[in-house]
């Protein structure tokens, strides 16, 4: 997935500079998230959803029930792509045309291939959850049969993608630099915060390990 090889479909073209399309870059980017956007037609109007993902080798899985639109729909069109965007921050330059954010975006495209083995199923929700919260389905309890039935999960393996990198401060015209105009970043992060217990808790039960590793995290 070097520049040489990029199509029409995931070559970069506005902002050429920003642009990554090597495997360690892409995968980091997609490695430090968890939600992602599927873009899918139905019925000739074009659709975007987000879901949860995972990513195991060069293979992102999704799942959604078995009836679930997007999913059957990516699975009759034979191609599939998913964008991963993390937001880093605003940058507030001295004109309002160069406002800007800080980010690290991808665009993957691929073949969707339907999970059907049971267990690799399983193990790919449990890649799912894990990605989400890190440890967190080795607290709860497995699907059962009829939930992994309910279930549709696919694997797209990536066949090119790209990604798109802003960092740093504002780039003003030369003339504006004078300009008693204050400029610079506001920079951004996802953080948990405190957890809720669910008021229908039976017992007084302590937050898991999960969620105390999660928060840590932060």
């Amino acid at each position: 997935m070097d520049r040489s090889k990029a199509s029409a479909r995931s070559k970069i073209v506005r902002g050429p500079k920003r642009a990554h399309y090597d495997e360690e870059t892409l995968y980091e980017v997609l490695d430090d998230g968890f939600m992602c956007h599927v873009s899918y037609l139905y019925e000739g109007s074009p659709i975007i959803i987000p879901t949860a993902y995972a990513r195991k080798g060069n293979t992102i899985y999704i799942h959604g029930a078995a009836k679930n639109r997007m999913m059957n729909s990516v699975l009759n069109q034979g191609q599939a792509c998913v964008a991963v965007t993390h937001l880093d921050g605003m940058v507030l330059a001295r004109s309002a045309f160069h406002h800007s954010f800080n980010y690290r975006s991808a665009v993957v495209f691929g073949m969707p291939v339907k999970v059907e083995d049971e267990k690799e199923k399983n193990d790919v929700l449990k890649l799912i959850t894990d990605n989400i919260i890190p440890d967190r389905w080795d607290e709860v309890r497995e699907p059962s049969k009829k939930e992994l039935k309910a279930t549709l999960v696919i694997g797209i393996e990536i066949e090119e993608a790209s990604v798109k990198i802003r960092s740093g401060a504002p780039v003003d015209d030369d003339a504006d630099y004078d300009l008693p105009i204050w400029a610079g970043e506001l920079p951004m992060r996802q953080a948990f915060q405190n957890p809720i217990k669910d008021s229908k808790l039976s017992q007084e039960l302590s937050v898991p390990q999960s969620v105390l590793n999660a928060l840590k995290k932060d």
